[in-house]
C-alpha cells in the first residue's frame, strides 16, 4: 500500500502556490491537510532540503514556494517523496521454487517501467498547471 507522502506534499506545495505572497504557518498548512503540525513540519523540511520550499523563523514568519511554481514538476515532487515503486514491494519468496527464485527480478523490471511511466506523466505537469485547478 502506497504511502501519502506525494499527496501530502502536493497538497502542502499546492497550498503555498494559490497563496502566493503569504507565509503560511505549518499548524494553518496542517489544519488544510487535517493532519498533525509536526507531519507537515517534517514534509516541509524535506521539500526544503530540496529547494522547494522556503521559510522564515521568527514572528510573522512561515513557508513559502522555494521558486516559482512554473518550475516545479510533479515528478519532482514524487521522486523526492517516493520511498518504494508506484506498484508496491517484493516478496520474499522461497528460493527453492522456480518462480520464487525468480520472481523478485522480474518484479523488478515491471515496477521500475511503471515507475518511468509515471514520471513521465507527472513530468509533464508543473505545479503551476496543477494549481489552476483550485481557482
Amino acid at each position: 500500500m502506497p504511502n501519502g507522502r506525494f499527496a501530502t506534499a502536493l497538497h502542502l506545495l499546492t497550498l503555498l502556490h494559490v497563496k502566493e505572497g503569504e507565509l503560511l504557518s505549518s499548524d494553518y498548512m496542517a489544519g488544510s491537510v487535517n493532519v498533525n503540525p509536526a507531519v507537515v513540519r517534517k514534509e516541509l523540511k524535506n521539500l526544503g532540503d530540496h529547494g522547494l520550499v522556503s521559510s522564515k523563523e521568527g514572528r510573522g514568519g512561515g513557508y513559502a514556494l522555494g521558486k516559482p511554481a512554473v518550475q516545479i514538476y510533479l515528478s519532482d515532487v514524487y521522486r523526492i517523496v517516493s520511498e518504494r515503486p508506484v506498484l508496491g514491494r517484493t516478496n520474499d519468496p522461497n528460493p527453492d521454487c522456480p518462480v520464487g527464485k525468480q520472481i523478485n527480478d522480474h518484479l523488478g523490471d515491471l515496477y521500475h517501467r511503471a515507475d518511468e511511466v509515471l514520471l513521465a506523466e507527472l513530468g509533464q505537469l508543473t505545479l503551476e498547471v496543477f494549481g489552476r485547478k483550485f481557482d
